[in-house]
């Protein structure tokens, strides 16, 4: 008996180059990684506001230069009063495993803001880039 195999890569039609083009700069606009952020901070270009999603113990142990401790569960309209409605927020969580910066965006979003997720959350940030952190 011969298996035939077809490509699970050509599964589904290819977009055009037209369709590519937006769904790669949609993705672009709300996601961000940490070799941007560390751009930008290496460059003081940071107008923009970094939220570590985690719990206030996993901010405690390391977290991304500027960013502040918001899990998601306290993100309020009440909490963000101090910000303007054009505040571009960024946020980031554990890491690819884990969804926590998805559920604070869709908060954000759903509450007027500006908000784009870092890619690989403070593990690529700390682990594998070895960019700086903050203790403490």
């Amino acid at each position: 008996m011969t298996i035939t195999y077809k490509s699970q890569v050509r599964a589904f039609p290819t977009a055009t180059p037209a369709q590519a083009t937006e769904h790669f700069r949609h993705r672009l606009s709300v996601e961000t990684d940490c070799a941007d952020v560390y751009f930008d901070m290496k460059h003081d270009l940071l107008d923009y506001v970094i939220i570590d999603t985690r719990s206030p113990e996993a901010y405690q142990r390391s977290h991304v230069p500027h960013a502040i401790n918001l899990p998601t569960a306290r993100i309020t309209a009440e909490t963000l009063k101090e910000y303007a409605p054009d505040t571009l927020f960024v946020v980031y969580c554990w890491g690819p495993g884990c969804n926590g910066a998805h559920k604070a965006a869709l908060k954000l979003s759903e509450l007027g803001y500006a908000v784009k997720e870092m890619l690989g959350g403070i593990e690529y940030w700390e682990d594998r880039e070895r960019y700086p952190i903050v203790r403490g």
